[in-house]
């Protein structure tokens, strides 16, 4: 089933492994929708980081994914493919897709899909999949946050970070997290967290002496090896350390076991794009009972930090590059 659609879109194509340049606007055949899945025309779609890897070759696709970039958008449900029966023709959705979100039209599986909550506009939609994805299963299912407890979260005001910082206020789980610089500890205040300026002061230290000694029960990090050590000493008994990026390496050299062992501490972590699609369906499921209420009432909606138009896809990269933004980029197509 499917409304009339074109024959061709235009997508960004990543030309070779590079700087932002390399990302190409072209001409390409709009995608039928296969079994199991939802063709969206796209509005608006999500920047993130591992965009942004994977253009510069360091984050290797799944097999089977599209190489297109975008792994989040928000649009109308333009064709459904055999056996959809969730959603409809002209549907307003956002969507966690497999890749290909940079483009006029993306094929999703129906379980990534969700309808957009309540006066929530297509930009905030695009903004939403693929923090909330992350911050949901890792944060609250993987890490078990639950009111009453600490968390650190490493980069405060990256999306990933504005995101946790607001789904903590919301669920009573008191907050620490780093940023550099007063601006962005600024905003960490401002959405209900502790700032800890990592340029000046040991977040360590600060947690510890903010907790009487006993630490944070749950970290959400971004940087990895760089921080391991000290995400060790920073955690509580019985805490949980989630890693889920490694801009501070990928190796972590000289690690003491026995503090983990001491701590009875749990190291674990995750990335989204390798799961299943019956995976992420479930995170979907989960999301829309408990996360898609609290946005229906304005609530937790994503901090846009800047859009710009799909074609201007680069700038938008070299803008996260700058590492200047607080919140989320959006290209709108």
């Amino acid at each position: 089933m499917q409304a009339s659609l074109p024959s061709t879109m235009t997508e960004i194509c990543i030309s070779t492994p590079g700087k932002a340049d390399v990302l190409i606007p072209r001409e390409a055949e709009v995608p039928l929708p296969k079994p199991g899945e939802v063709l969206i025309r796209v509005q608006a779609a999500g920047v993130n980081r591992p965009d942004v890897l994977q253009r510069e070759g360091s984050y290797p696709i799944p097999p089977g994914a599209n190489p297109v970039p975008g792994l989040e958008v928000a649009g109308t449900v333009a064709a459904l493919g055999e056996g959809v029966t969730t959603h409809a023709i002209g549907e307003d959705v956002c969507a966690l897709t497999n890749g290909g979100g940079y483009a006029e039209y993306a094929a999703v599986p129906a379980g990534q899909v969700l309808p957009l909550p309540k006066g929530v506009s297509m930009v905030e939609a695009a903004a939403i999949p693929e923090t909330f994805f992350t911050v949901w299963a890792n944060l609250f299912q993987l890490g078990h946050a639950r009111r009453g407890e600490v968390a650190l979260i490493h980069g405060g005001t990256s999306g990933i970070g504005t995101t946790a910082l607001m789904l903590c206020r919301e669920f009573g789980i008191r907050a620490f997290a780093t940023a550099g610089g007063r601006e962005k500890c600024e905003a960490i205040r401002e959405l209900g967290g502790e700032a800890i300026n990592y340029r000046q002061d040991s977040f360590v230290e600060v947690v510890l002496a903010n907790t009487e000694g006993r630490g944070a029960d749950v970290i959400l990090d971004i940087m990895g090896a760089s921080y391991f050590a000290d995400n060790l000493a920073t955690l509580a008994r019985d805490g949980r350390l989630l890693l889920i990026g490694f801009l501070g390496g990928g190796i972590a050299a000289h690690v003491n076991l026995q503090t983990i062992m001491a701590k009875r501490a749990i190291v674990t972590g995750s990335a989204m794009r390798p799961r299943s699609s019956q995976e992420k369906a479930a995170i979907a499921a989960s999301l829309r009972e408990q996360v898609w209420p609290v946005l229906a009432q304005g609530r937790c909606l994503p901090l846009i930090h800047a859009t710009y138009p799909l074609a201007r896809a680069a700038d938008a990269h070299r803008e996260m590059e700058s590492s200047q933004h607080i919140g989320k980029i959006v290209l709108t197509v």
